[in-house]
């Protein structure tokens, strides 16, 4: 009733995500060991409690001293480089519709159900559609298709998210299905012999986000998911790995320490999930201002929200002995909607989709970015120099989104973006918060 009377979405919407999600909240609520004003807190807010749950904790690390720390250094000219191809957050949509509405009550639209389009917007597109819609499988199997006659790949990360967004209204069955469908695809067109490395979205469970820990057992658990993607991905991973998938538990807060204790061993950190195409700086433990590490964000396939399809190449130095295994460099490629769906530029005349649409490179980052290598000291440059050379930050505002951008991005936008960008832990980017309590894009990557 407070879903449907705030107008926070559709009735039907409320309805059935509070009759999804009803079970495990209660269950949660039972086993919690919060007070009512905690519990409150964390659900609305401060305004009727008091609860952190990113308060400081306190952790016994091993009285083995910190390993000496190694600057990067970069490879001799000539040195083998491993490419790594990066795929996240497909967000497949199974009831994805050609010509169906692309605005619609729902909080996902081009689908069967939105209804038939208005004289204002076109119909969705065959390949995509720039609007709150998810892919349909064409589109994925096309850019599968397109980086298997890019390879070979010396390995493959895909860090998840398969389903679509209609997180009101999934059942086990559908989440099973596709997960299923997606990774006998991707068998399918990268072959036997490349390893895939993947890993669990937040989106991959029904209720979304719901990931019960070990200890719950029986139905409400999570291993209905687990065992499952076990048994999908058992050619890639080895016997400990599928063990240890089994009970995982995905939880949104970590020990920040690790990313510091061991800068010198940890030479990269992969991640997806905002959608969009950024990074995020880490810094040392003692003064903050030197950094140690950087967090690769990389753009999703899916079009959610306003986006084209894309993806990731990294370039690492390679396998060979005293390889330092550093991100030398990385491509971003993209779908062109305009194009790929056979729209001219700003118009929106009949459409004549291209049967083989390209897939086309969006940006090197060192080259559009004028570094020379990408030491975690060439990133923070980088934004520093935003500060001052307002052309470069705007170019990287048009690149974070894959090409497709409305308007630039100025004053508290640009603020906070650069807050975020240097922010790898939860605890200094709530300080992008007091910078525009009411700034709704930078949480809304994080939903």
């Amino acid at each position: 009733e407070a879903c449907i009377r705030l107008h926070l979405a559709e009735e039907k919407v409320c309805r059935d995500i509070t009759e999804l999600f009803r079970d495990d909240f209660i269950r949660a609520l039972q086993e919690s060991f919060l007070w009512p004003t905690e519990a409150c807190a964390l659900l609305l807010g401060p305004d009727c409690g008091h609860f952190d749950i990113y308060a400081s904790w306190n952790i016994t690390l091993p009285k083995v001293p910190k390993p000496p720390v190694v600057p990067p250094t970069p490879p001799k000219p000539g040195s083998p480089q491993s490419r790594v191809l990066f795929l996240t957050d497909i967000h497949w949509d199974a009831q994805y519709a050609e010509g169906s509405a692309i605005k619609c009550k729902e909080p996902l639209c081009c689908r069967n159900e939105s209804g038939t389009p208005t004289w204002r917007h076109p119909g969705a597109g065959y390949w995509g559609t720039y609007s709150n819609c998810d892919l349909p499988l064409r589109t994925v199997e096309n850019l599968l298709q397109n980086v298997a006659k890019a390879g070979p790949w010396d390995w493959v990360y895909w860090t998840g998210d398969i389903p679509a967004h209609n997180v009101w209204s999934q059942t086990r069955a559908q989440q099973l299905n596709e997960l299923t469908i997606i990774s006998k695809l991707v068998k399918k067109y990268l072959g036997p012999k490349v390893t895939v490395y993947p890993a669990v979205g937040n989106h991959e469970s029904t209720p979304v986000n719901s990931f019960p820990p070990p200890f719950v057992q029986g139905n409400r658990s999570s291993q209905w998911l687990y065992d499952t993607m076990a048994e999908e991905w058992a050619t890639w991973l080895p016997a400990e790995a599928l063990e240890t998938l089994r009970f995982n538990c995905c939880v949104c807060f970590g020990c920040f320490l690790f990313f510091s204790r061991y800068e010198s061993t940890i030479t990269g950190q992969f991640f997806g999930h905002t959608h969009v195409d950024q990074f995020q700086m880490f810094y040392d433990q003692e003064t903050m201002t030197r950094p140690v590490g950087v967090a690769y964000i990389a753009p999703s396939v899916t079009t959610y929200i306003n986006l084209n399809p894309g993806y990731r190449v990294y370039y690492v130095d390679g396998n060979y002995p005293g390889s330092s295994r550093i991100v030398l460099d990385y491509d971003t490629f993209i779908l062109n909607l305009t194009l790929a769906n056979g729209y001219a530029d700003g118009q929106d005349g009949l459409a004549k989709p291209q049967p083989d649409p390209v897939w086309s490179l969006l940006y090197r980052a060192s080259t559009a970015y004028d570094m020379p290598i990408l030491f975690p000291s060439n990133w923070d440059a980088l934004i520093k120099n935003f500060l001052t050379d307002d052309r470069v930050f705007q170019k990287f505002w048009y690149l974070m989104h894959k090409g497709h951008v409305s308007e630039p991005c100025k004053d508290t936008c640009k603020t906070s973006l650069i807050c975020f960008l240097r922010s790898g832990r939860y605890d200094l980017l709530q300080q992008c918060d007091l910078l525009n309590p009411g700034l709704c894009w930078i949480k809304a990557v994080f939903c």
